[in-house]
């Protein structure tokens, strides 16, 4: 989700940017512009991992390959930028200072919020992990968490709220080792072509990793692992690099066309059937493939915008769903452990719709305000006030954390499940 994964920035006008010429491609197709069908990606992302977890699309999980991709298209194009800009140097401390206005200010929210209606309404297993979880959640190691305590992916995952964070983690863990490689290798002549390459090896490692990690009574360890699932994201940093938008411009336009509207069929193919419970194909190659189509795809709307996929994926719904996507995927899921069948007395599309239209509601607000706010409008964040601002908001959750006590247990404690979902896994 993964992310998270974190939305493009909002472009003011609606409007989708030419397609570059094949000449001005070298410099990365992502480092000056707009491009509005990313948005779209996100929002069919963000709406995939929904529909799965509510028992509506089998392979939705695999939109959070789909931001794991994205994330890594664009943070690399970003600062691949920054790069030429500063002579092969990064500004680390502001790099990381975007990356914690943009994402810690809706998840701390999201994580008080979540406690207290988890403590005010939530059946007292529920309450326990949450409190369990919640530390491991605001370091941003919720995915090792989950990996060391043998909390199994496909079958465990419905009674812990804060169980779909762990791709988050995984985001984050890249936002701070993937900027350091990248600028070393980006240093003095053929930056791009280094980059690429350290892209391109660390996917292939990645990968092996996978196959050789894979257990089959329980994926949990190669689902979560950061280095298992980095691929994904280093496939997403490889297409924005010169070499691929070079190997990208020799496609003709109306080839280029045609190539992302087979992708977009053949991603939706594989999200229609895939398994991600009884599949070990998909950790024996699966995932990878789908994440290469996917880094295909977006750097073919990269360079040609306004292709029929591009146009399609432009469409002002999934685009306003796309830059809601970081949000929605945070709320996304307390709101349906909490929202239970036996508590809605809903269920199939009825509680789908209660269950989107709650989450949205929470993820507007949420954007609304503090996201935008603090990321856009306050100055303050952006100094030294930003940085205490930041360690009084997590200590005020370790407050919270502290004040909320463990539910007793035993005797008389209600049978979860009756009370909880039986959704699929967390995405």
């Amino acid at each position: 989700m993964p992310a998270q994964l974190p939305p493009v920035r909002a472009a003011r006008r609606a409007r989708t940017a030419p397609a570059a010429p094949a000449a001005a491609a070298a410099p990365g197709p992502s480092a000056t512009r707009h491009i509005a069908p990313l948005d779209g990606l996100r929002g069919l992302a963000v709406l995939g991992v929904l529909f799965f977890h509510t028992g509506h699309l089998g392979g939705g999980f695999l939109g959070v390959d789909l931001f794991f991709v994205l994330s890594g298209f664009l943070i690399t194009g970003l600062l691949l930028k920054e790069t030429r800009a500063r002579d092969g140097r990064i500004d680390l401390v502001a790099f990381w200072g975007r990356r914690a206005r943009r994402l810690l200010p809706a998840l701390a929210v999201m994580i008080a919020g979540t406690l207290v209606l988890t403590w005010a309404f939530g059946p007292p297993l529920l309450l326990r992990h949450a409190l369990d979880d919640a530390p491991w959640v605001a370091a941003n190691l919720a995915n090792w968490h989950f990996v060391s305590d043998q909390v199994g992916y496909w079958d465990s995952a419905d009674t812990r709220v804060f169980a779909h964070l762990w791709s988050i983690a995984v985001e984050e863990q890249f936002y701070l080792v993937w900027p350091l490689l990248l600028g070393l290798a980006a240093r003095g002549r053929a930056a791009h072509r280094r980059v690429a390459v350290l892209a391109a090896a660390g996917a292939a490692v990645s990968l092996a990793l996978m196959i050789a990690l894979t257990v089959p009574t329980d994926t949990t360890r190669v689902y979560e692992g950061t280095d298992t699932r980095a691929f994904s994201l280093l496939l997403g940093a490889l297409a924005a690099t010169a070499p691929a938008s070079r190997l990208l411009a020799r496609v003709g336009d109306r080839a280029a066309g045609w190539a992302g509207a087979v992708l977009v069929c053949g991603i939706g193919a594989y999200w229609a059937t895939a398994d991600g419970q009884d599949d070990l194909s998909l950790f024996q190659g699966g995932l990878f493939l789908h994440a290469l189509a996917a880094a295909l795809l977006t750097g073919l709307l990269a360079r040609a915008p306004r292709s029929p996929a591009g146009r399609l994926l432009a469409a002002p719904p999934l685009r306003w769903f796309g830059l809601l996507s970081y949000s929605l995927y945070l709320w996304h899921w307390p709101v349906l452990l909490l929202l239970s069948e036996e508590r809605l007395g809903l269920s199939g599309w009825g509680r789908t719709a209660v269950v989107l239209a709650v989450s949205t509601a929470a993820a507007r607000l949420s954007k609304v305000l503090v996201e935008d706010p603090v990321r856009y409008r306050a100055r303050w964040a952006k100094s030294r006030t930003g940085l205490a601002a930041l360690m009084v908001t997590f200590a005020a959750l370790a407050a919270l954390w502290l004040l909320i006590p463990q539910p007793q247990t035993g005797t008389g404690t209600v049978d979860i499940t009756r009370l909880l979902p039986v959704p699929p896994a967390a995405g």
